[in-house]
């Protein structure tokens, strides 16, 4: 009988302090730097973010995340033989975030590993995940993206610190004899490294160059829209689904400009986008399962139904994944 891997439970978890629009454009006035809240809805579509605080890790908000989908899937932390946290913004050098997730887990002795492709992580996470499950070295994984953004923006570029928000969202994903993860299509060119990067290293104890977030804003939305639709089809190609056949598209909550363009480009109505960038602003890897699990628990997305879900990244790295609930 034939593997699959299912997802049997999402969670999700966001810092508590909520930083509206207006907050921050009085956080960046006192440095005299000039925004406004119609200026960054009307170019992002983003109303507000959390930040964690500044002792709050990534592993935090991943192991709330996962908590929750462990309880949503009906499983414990003695059930799960896979971790793999997708993160770039880990809480040290190493050891992994997944292995301190483990830790405050209790979910010992099975593979624990970080996935780093920025915004596409989870997709890419999610992709090793399945081929691990379809392999049978694992039949329970937790599938984690978490981000703390905050600690990497540059508080002086308003076209980025407007953009980026913390958080994390999880999935339980399970062996199951029927289909669930139908298909997946991950790309990266590293040839556009630079148009969205974090330029600083680490050595000798010292940071060398700049370790804050820079990016060419057009750039990148000139190069997603077109990736990632080619990216969706592909993905619905191997699954042999067509756009019909989509119920809902769950895309990285990176800009609502971003998110409907390609929304369009696969004939797919704004009704059926699953939309929480007002919210969350872009959480990066967490962006995409805490946009699932938020239409999970309100009822939008139900058993059953097929859902697309896509996200590009620093690196340049891109990618989509189809399920059926």
């Amino acid at each position: 009988m034939q593997t699959y891997s299912k997802i049997t439970g999402t969670g999700s978890y966001l810092p508590p302090k909520r930083v509206t629009n207006q907050e921050l454009a009085d956080r960046l006035a006192r440095d005299g730097i000039e925004t406004s809240d119609a200026w960054i809805v009307e170019r992002t579509g983003i109303r507000a973010r959390h930040f964690a605080e500044v002792d709050t890790p990534s592993s935090e908000l991943a192991t709330h995340a996962a908590r929750q989908a462990l309880q949503a899937a009906g499983r414990s932390a003695e059930d799960v033989d896979l971790i793999i946290v997708a993160t770039s913004t880990p809480d040290m050098v190493f050891p992994s975030t997944a292995s301190i997730v483990q830790h405050k887990l209790g979910a010992y002795g099975c593979p624990a590993f970080d996935v780093q492709a920025v915004c596409s992580g989870f997709v890419y996470a999610l992709t090793v995940a399945d081929a691990m499950i379809r392999a049978g070295s694992a039949r329970t994984a937790l599938v984690i993206g978490a981000e703390v953004f905050s600690r990497i923006l540059n508080f002086k570029d308003r076209t980025t610190c407007v953009l980026f928000g913390d958080g994390a969202g999880a999935v339980v994903l399970e062996a199951s004899d029927t289909p669930g993860v139908l298909a997946s299509d991950i790309h990266a060119d590293g040839r556009y490294r630079e148009i969205l990067h974090v330029p600083g290293t680490v050595c000798g104890g010292e940071v060398l160059g700049e370790p804050l977030l820079r990016m060419d804003g057009q750039a990148v939305f000139k190069l997603a829209v077109g990736l990632l639709d080619k990216a969706a089809r592909a993905a619905l190609d191997k699954a042999g689904l067509t756009f019909s056949d989509v119920d809902w598209l769950v895309p990285h909550q990176a800009n609502i400009r971003i998110m409907m363009s390609t929304a369009r480009k696969l004939q797919l109505p704004p009704e059926r986008v699953v939309v929480t960038v007002h919210e969350h602003g872009n959480t990066s890897a967490a962006s995409i399962p805490l946009a699932l699990d938020h239409a999970v628990r309100t009822g939008q997305i139900r058993a059953g139904q097929r859902v697309l879900m896509e996200g590009v990244g620093g690196g340049f790295t891109w990618g989509a994944v189809v399920v059926q609930m």
